[in-house]
């Protein structure tokens, strides 16, 4: 039905969607504030592993839905374009945050360790790729091994967060990962994650829309699938993680924003997984173009630039900014321009 839509019919379906998801994200945020403190899971692991997953999951139907259309090329780009721009938000959160560099002052061994393990997990799909051409019942061995090493890394993920080895250096400028409200420890949790359930569903009916939406686009305009995936569909989709970081920087809760960040993106991965068993034609790592192999690149470079500005902790840089943000930020520029152009 939505493919026969007239363009401002579609345009305006396409724009409610993305708003039903974005306003679930802010929502959502709040929510996963309050469940990190009434569980003491703490920001990082709620941001990495709630909130990420659950503002993930619009990318994720979207994903899956082309490659049931087979579709390979918008299944891929979606997912990785959609790291790419997720890691530029952090960039424009670190403009937003004046006190210092967000990186500076989010220090958390559980968010360096995400990034390490997201590093790991874009990697896979490079080995995919460049190994032989094969596929059992449908699915690529390493999309097998992705799943069960994003498994592994969660499990981790929350070691570090309870028990780090090491602490970063304390600064005037670090903020501390404490509950807003002490009693909120003894609280039950069931309410919030009830809501936040609810709000998740939204998210991913959203996700179904823009995936119908984005197909509608490249059936009629003729655009180039990775074009869609990785700069429409990827950025639409990823939204919510934009406003959730705002959101949470707004609020104080930095380690919330950075986690939700990188916890998005190493969910993200799945995306992959995902699309690679909905695919029926054989692997999904055969199926893409260079096109989509250098949006991967380009996510797997600005995870590397992010890493090195969580170790580094510059307190501020150009702009009163880290440079990790200057260089995603450029990064990403360039990256879209070639896509345009390309």
């Amino acid at each position: 039905m939505i493919q026969n839509l007239s363009l401002p019919l579609l345009l305006a379906v396409f724009a409610l969607a993305g708003a039903a998801v974005i306003f679930s994200s802010i929502r959502a945020t709040r929510l996963a504030d309050i469940i990190a403190d009434r569980t003491s899971m703490g920001e990082a692991m709620a941001g990495g592993i709630i909130l990420g997953g659950a503002t993930s999951l619009a990318g994720v139907v979207v994903s899956v839905k082309a490659s049931l259309d087979g579709d390979a090329s918008f299944a891929f780009s979606n997912a990785v374009g959609g790291i790419a721009a997720q890691t530029l938000f952090l960039a424009i959160a670190d403009l937003i945050y004046r006190r210092a560099n967000l990186e500076h002052a989010a220090a958390e061994p559980a968010n360096l360790f995400q990034a390490v393990m997201l590093m790991i997990l874009l990697s896979l799909p490079l080995c995919a790729i460049a190994g032989p051409d094969v596929a059992y019942f449908g699915v690529h061995p390493v999309s097998v091994v992705l799943f069960l090493t994003y498994l592994y890394g969660v499990r981790i993920s929350a070691r570090v967060s309870e028990e780090p080895m090491w602490r970063p250096v304390m600064t005037s400028e670090t903020r501390t990962d404490e509950p807003e409200d002490e009693d909120e420890a003894g609280r039950s949790v069931m309410g919030p994650a009830l809501r936040f359930a609810g709000l998740v569903a939204v998210m991913g009916l959203g996700g179904f829309v823009i995936a119908q939406v984005g197909g509608a686009f490249i059936e009629r305009f003729g655009l180039r699938s990775s074009l869609v995936g990785s700069l429409i569909t990827a950025v639409v989709t990823s939204l919510p993680e934009f406003v959730t970081t705002i959101v949470a920087v707004r609020r104080g809760a930095l380690q919330l924003a950075v986690g939700g960040i990188i916890g998005g993106n190493t969910f993200d991965t799945l995306f992959l997984v995902l699309s690679d068993v909905s695919l029926r034609e054989g692997s999904l790592y055969h199926a893409v173009g260079t096109t989509d192999l250098y949006w991967l690149g380009t996510g797997l470079l600005m995870t590397g630039i992010l890493l090195a500005g969580l170790i580094a902790r510059q307190r501020q840089g150009p702009a009163r900014i880290g440079f990790e943000s200057v260089a995603m930020l450029a990064v990403y520029v360039i990256a879209a321009t070639i896509e345009v152009l390309g």
